[in-house]
């Protein structure tokens, strides 16, 4: 293959396969945990673990065998946004996490991934290793919230870290967007 060439990759591969997915187990979440019973509960722990790891497995796929497409781009990160963002305000909803966490936690998702839609033109920021820190913290405090009998402290003390987190990295991820639009404005000579 030429250096000029790129392959084409077809939109639907099993990375992005896996982010639909994704999308898809999310009202069956919803409905389990709406549902009363510790049956129900557990089922809606188990849907939102299948989902969270086809978080981690469609990237992966998509970097190692040259996957990512621009749907996956905008589709991945939308997917778990409407996953945790799902969690976040059933879990709000049902009266077992504050309102205000919910807000902060969707408002940094909302205003960055908002950002990375504008930037996509120019280029993408890639994910920190505070994102993936921010990611892992958020799955691990709704985990904990999903399953029965977890002491309130050990709850709020993992959601405490991962709305720290998630605000850090949201204001990182802002100064990195700055920076790319600088570089991006000089390239084009204005």
């Amino acid at each position: 293959m030429k250096r000029d060439e790129r392959r084409v990759v077809s939109p639907w591969n099993i990375a992005n396969v896996l982010t639909v997915l994704r999308l898809v187990l999310v009202p069956f979440f919803v409905v389990c945990l709406f549902l009363p019973g510790t049956g129900w509960r557990l089922g809606a722990l188990a849907l939102f673990g299948v989902a969270s790891l086809t978080d981690h497995l469609d990237g992966e796929l998509a970097r190692r065998y040259g996957l990512i497409t621009d749907f996956g781009k905008i589709a991945d990160p939308i997917a778990d946004k409407a996953l945790t963002g799902a969690a976040l305000v059933c879990l709000s909803i049902l009266g077992e996490l504050p309102w205000w966490v919910t807000i902060v936690i969707l408002g940094r998702e909302v205003a960055i991934t908002g950002l990375r839609l504008v930037l996509l033109r120019h280029a993408v920021i890639p994910a920190s290793y505070g994102g993936k820190v921010k990611t892992v913290l958020q799955i691990a405090a709704i985990v904990l919230y999903l399953l029965p009998g977890i002491p309130d402290p050990v709850k709020w003390v993992v959601m405490g870290g991962a709305v720290v987190v998630t605000v850090g990295t949201g204001v990182d991820y802002v100064f990195r967007a700055v920076r790319l639009r600088k570089v991006a404005k000089r390239a084009r000579g204005e």
